[in-house]
């Protein structure tokens, strides 16, 4: 397999069209735990075009009920993002907050438990700072909101490396 670039304009320029709206040819889940997810999915999605069909472990979307748990579990999305095997789809790795770019994800705990909320990177200013890391999401719907406007318990960058083809 040959880890190509991740057009991560692409991914912010889709987190841009859809942060208030929902794109039609997905399902929204706000009703059924949250959309951060299937967003951050599709943001990723729009910068990689690779989907891996790997039943259970894969990250895919076909519709409501065909999908794979890393397309709308924060904790699926990491586990497959951070995988070490080589196989189809984008590729990511924990990072540290002066290493994320636009395009990358952050994931947010508020409370004792597993991460909760899932929301990708649109900017990043200068020093990378919370106040100046701004995302947009699901869930509560935001563009360019500052990191440092939730009230985070603990977060976790991940840093997209490329996409395995």
């Amino acid at each position: 397999m040959t880890l190509r670039p991740y057009d991560r304009q692409a991914a912010v320029d889709y987190a841009h069209r859809w942060a208030y709206y929902r794109n039609p040819d997905f399902y929204n889940f706000d009703e059924l735990g949250g959309d951060c997810t299937n967003f951050a999915s599709q943001c990723l999605y729009a910068g990689s075009k690779v989907m891996n069909y790997t039943p259970t472990f894969g990250w895919f979307y076909n519709s409501q009920y065909s999908r794979a748990p890393a397309w709308t579990g924060v904790p699926f999305f990491y586990n497959f993002l951070t995988r070490k095997q080589e196989s189809p789809g984008p590729m990511g790795e924990n990072a540290a907050l002066n290493q994320v770019l636009p395009g990358d994800f952050v994931q947010l705990r508020f409370a004792p438990g597993p991460f909760a909320h899932n929301p990708v990177i649109v900017a990043v200013g200068s020093p990378p700072a919370p106040d100046n890391i701004l995302v947009a999401a699901h869930s509560e719907d935001h563009d360019y909101r500052p990191l440092s406007t939730y009230p985070i318990r603990e977060v976790r960058f991940i840093h997209i490396t490329g996409v395995y083809r």
